[in-house]
């Protein structure tokens, strides 16, 4: 199955305060996620473990909770429609008469809709639908990307210049100058997509309430090392290439503000097709617009996913889906702080199956230096930290990942708490046949299921890791629930911190269990 390109995650959960050991901000994959369809992330997270876990294709939210209408006044200003019908007219009969004149085939049963949705624009069915039923096809000459835009081929000659952290430069470049091309092709898809300056990533939040509202998550820091990017990105890269370029680029297009928007759209819109399984260690595909496939709404529990074949793209019906509801794709195995970060909006508990919370790899670290007895033992423990760290078990940005149902980074955490727990001698003797045997990690799987039949030492260790964590967030778990079971208080606060409530209380809900598992 493919999804909209999605952050991997894989050893490293989020990144942990600090300097970042690589600039790009992309979540680690889901361990064992399968590929899915769906938008891709602009910056990544560094692993730090020894093999990354393979990232779902994912897609980009369309309809974010909370944004206006698809048509944006502050776009119709840049971008003039070619030929799909005016400004002001009815932007699903333009979007629909452009589909046929590209070969965007619909299926009957499905319909383009802001009725009977869970955000904005969306699919919902006029007829039943039965599992592995087609609900649209999308030819690739309708793709926007670097290679079908209309200045394709100078993006191709300027190929190496164009070279950045994220890879998101040249689809960017062919969104700004598509936006604001007179006869663009892409003019009606553009009149679905949402108000730019009404997106609700936490990347356009006041500093302030940001922090305050998602303390602990992860969030403020992966947004703050985003935005740095993003300025770098533009002044460095993309600014210089627009102004030796101003017959394709206008002023009104050569704007950081704009830029913004337009990172947080393909961040949230964009398709990263997967890589077959033979090409594992090549570097993902470059992001891609989809039209039509990213009008679908998000969801865990959903029931189409995107095919990828050499002349289409098709969304298919997973399972069956009873006439006038909504169809629904998967970004990927998305846990609530990467959606909100990525996408804008949650999944409230406990809807979100995949969300997980993060403990830090320096915070294991830390508790375990504050269980040491005297410097000697101090030093030890660093020791034995730094042969993790030469293994590529640990890393100064890295996190251990744990799910509702399971450990995502089980190899990782395992290694560290029987590392730092082990007899000195057992070390020793451990570091000098550089680890162990595949025989020897087996005996040591690490599931949610056997956490209470751990060693004491590991229990304890683990434990103290999560109170340390829990530390990090500005309210505990009872300050939550409260506001959640008190309907009044829950309905007075913000669209913001309804959504920021839900990222919050999932992540304490998985630290808490872990805390009754290790007691």
């Amino acid at each position: 199955m493919a999804t909209r390109t999605k952050r991997p995650r894989v050893s490293g959960g989020r990144p942990a305060p600090g300097p970042s050991l690589c600039p790009a901000l992309r979540q680690p994959a889901r361990a064992t996620a399968p590929p899915a369809a769906g938008p891709v992330p602009l910056f990544r997270v560094p692993s730090p473990k020894r093999s990354a876990s393979p990232a779902r294709a994912r897609r980009h939210p369309r309809g974010l909770p909370g944004a206006g209408p698809r048509h944006s006044a502050q776009l119709s200003q840049v971008a003039q429609p070619g030929g799909g019908g005016e400004p002001d007219s009815d932007p699903v009969a333009g979007f629909l008469s452009w589909c046929g004149r590209v070969g965007l085939e619909l299926s009957p049963k499905v319909a383009v809709s802001r009725q009977g949705t869970v955000a904005g624009y969306g699919m919902v069915t006029r007829e039943s639908v039965l599992p592995g039923e087609l609900l649209f096809a999308v030819p690739r000459a309708a793709l926007l990307s670097p290679h079908t835009c209309s200045i394709r081929d100078l993006l191709e000659r300027e190929r190496d210049a164009l070279q950045s952290q994220s890879g998101w430069v040249p689809l960017l470049l062919a969104l700004l100058h598509e936006l604001q091309a007179p006869a663009s092709l892409w003019s009606p898809y553009f009149a679905l997509w949402p108000e730019l300056d009404r997106l609700e990533h936490p990347m356009f939040w006041p500093e302030e309430e940001r922090q305050r509202l998602l303390q602990g998550t992860g969030v403020p820091e992966a947004v703050e090392k985003d935005l740095a990017n993003i300025r770098s990105e533009f002044y460095s890269i993309v600014l210089p290439f627009m102004e030796a370029h101003p017959d394709l680029f206008g002023p009104s297009v050569r704007s950081l503000e704009l830029y913004h928007q337009l990172v947080a759209l393909v961040m949230a819109y964009s398709f990263q097709e997967p890589l077959e399984e033979e090409e594992d260690e090549k570097e993902p595909n470059s992001p891609l617009m989809v039209p039509a496939a990213d009008i679908l709404n998000h969801l865990a529990n959903h029931n189409a996913n995107l095919e990828y074949s050499a002349d289409y793209l098709r969304m298919v019906a997973t399972r069956p889906i009873p006439k006038g509801q909504e169809v629904f794709n998967t970004y990927g195995q998305m846990a609530n702080w990467q959606l909100i970060h990525m996408y804008g909006f949650v999944e409230p508990y406990p809807d979100n199956t995949d969300d997980t919370a993060d403990i830090q790899m320096v915070t294991v670290r830390e508790a375990a230096v504050r269980g040491t007895k005297g410097e000697a033992e101090r030093l030890q423990l660093y020791e034995r930290w730094d042969f993790l760290c030469k293994l590529e078990m640990v890393g100064e940005e890295g996190a251990f990942v744990i799910g509702r149902e399971e450990v995502l980074t089980e190899e990782e955490l395992a290694a560290t708490l029987k590392v730092l727990c082990m007899p000195a001698e057992e070390f020793r003797e451990f570091k000098d046949r550089d680890g162990w045997g595949e025989d020897e990690w087996e005996e040591d799987r690490l599931t949610v299921t056997n956490i209470p039949k751990l060693k004491a030492s590991w229990r304890q260790l683990l434990r103290d890791s999560v109170l340390l964590t829990l530390q990090t967030y500005a309210t505990d778990l009872k300050t939550e629930e409260d506001v959640l079971s008190n309907k009044e208080a829950y309905a007075k606060l913000s669209w913001r911190e309804k959504q920021a409530l839900q990222v919050r209380y999932g992540q304490k809900m998985i630290l808490h269990q872990l805390l009754e598992l290790t007691s």
